[in-house]
């Protein structure tokens, strides 16, 4: 006589076979990314390597209230920073412009040129709608093989990530973090965004958009 399954454990054994298996996804590819950057990404700038162009990762100009956004404001900081020390020749500013009432890439260049730098050396890409984008796009259609991304660190390591899986070189020039209280949302989803780029990479997931080749002299 055949024994009859007992769903019940099996359920229960799959569900904890699932729940270890997102833990070890969790915490492997926050330390994958983490590890990798060691020795990549630089908090001053007398640190920093230098490169053609330092690749600005986009973010909104203003919070959910209307107030200035600290990580773009940070941001632009760097940039600015890592320019007037001659690190780099170039500003690739590469942000979300999906619909047109909302356009990263123009309000980076815009506080850029009223930092003072030259409207001439900045590029600006429209369609880095996520940090794998950004640095696919980066490669494929700005040319770039080798670059600084600016972004806060826990930014950095990830697109660093990103960037040598598409063979790029790749170091980080950290912008200054936001306070953990204000930050605290941001961090969480960045964990679950260190997921995701395992999945990409495992599922193929390239840029949503590439377009025509863009120079940058």
């Amino acid at each position: 006589m055949k024994r009859k399954r007992n769903w019940s454990k099996i359920i229960k054994r799959t569900l904890l076979i699932c729940f270890l298996f997102g833990l070890f996804w969790f915490f492997g590819a926050n330390w994958a990314i983490e590890s990798n950057a060691e020795g990549k990404i630089f908090d001053r700038v007398s640190e920093c390597p230098t490169a053609k162009v330092a690749l600005v990762l986009g973010t909104s100009r203003t919070n959910k209230h209307g107030n200035d956004n600290l990580y773009f404001s940070y941001r632009i900081k760097a940039a600015v920073e890592l320019y007037r020390a001659g690190k780099v020749k170039y500003i690739l500013v590469s942000g979300d412009n999906s619909i047109t009432t909302y356009d990263e890439p123009t309000d980076m260049k815009n506080a850029l040129v009223a930092a003072g730098i030259p409207v001439n050396r900045i590029f600006l890409d429209y369609a880095g709608f996520r940090t794998l984008d950004s640095m696919e796009r980066a490669l494929k259609v700005f040319g770039q093989k080798e670059v600084i991304v600016i972004s806060q660190r826990f930014h950095n390591e990830r697109a660093i990530y990103l960037g040598e899986h598409f063979g790029m070189t790749v170091y980080g020039y950290n912008a200054q973090d936001v306070a953990k209280m204000g930050g605290f949302k941001t961090k969480v989803r960045e964990r679950f965004a260190r997921m995701k780029v395992f999945w990409d990479i495992v599922f193929g997931i390239d840029s949503k958009f590439l377009g025509e080749a863009v120079e940058i002299p």
